[in-house]
């Protein structure tokens, strides 16, 4: 898949960078922060001009794509009825 190559690029883990935490490649951003931003409904454009300079375009969608994926591979815990 094209998407997951690229996000394997820009998207890193490492045990020394806010605790393992995927980052953004060369930066100690952190994707949730960014997801958060685009959960709010802010653009890429302007996410990358006013909140993360450092970031491009690229780097915005290889989070969103490795959040699409990590979601996909992760199982979902059910909830058990309740019981008497």
């Amino acid at each position: 898949m094209g998407n997951q190559s690229s996000y394997e690029r820009r998207i890193v883990i490492d045990s020394r960078v806010h605790f393992g935490k995927p980052c953004v490649a060369g930066t100690r951003i952190l994707v949730e922060d960014v997801l958060e931003l685009i959960q709010e409904g802010i653009s890429f454009d302007e996410i990358a001009e006013k909140y993360y300079p450092d970031l491009r375009i690229e780097d915005i969608k290889a989070c969103a794509s490795y959040a699409r994926t990590t979601m996909k591979e992760r199982p979902f815990p059910t909830k058990k009825p309740l019981t008497a």
